[in-house]
């Protein structure tokens, strides 16, 4: 299930930050590998929808995050591609 937050922080030089759940609750901590998008650091506010893991018994962390925008630009462009073939075929 995916979820979705804001970007709340993010240390460039460490490569971890933290998302704020959309829903409430506390924040959860993330690292750079995580982000679907490694080359493009995220900026706080930014929305971002996430799934949640947690390991060894500690506390949820946030991982495949992905920034909304893309993700509906991405969207856009299947719909437009297969209306093309659409009409091709």
């Amino acid at each position: 299930m995916s979820h979705y937050g804001n970007i709340k922080s993010y240390d460039s030089g460490k490569g971890r930050g933290t998302i704020t759940p959309e829903k409430g609750g506390d924040a959860l901590h993330f690292v750079k590998a995580d982000l679907q998008q490694e080359a493009a650091e995220p900026k706080v506010g930014q929305r971002y929808g996430y799934q949640t893991r947690q390991v060894g018994g500690g506390e949820p962390q946030a991982t495949d995050l992905r920034q909304q925008e893309q993700d509906e630009a991405q969207g856009s462009q299947d719909v437009q591609r297969d209306q093309a073939s659409q009409q091709q075929g």
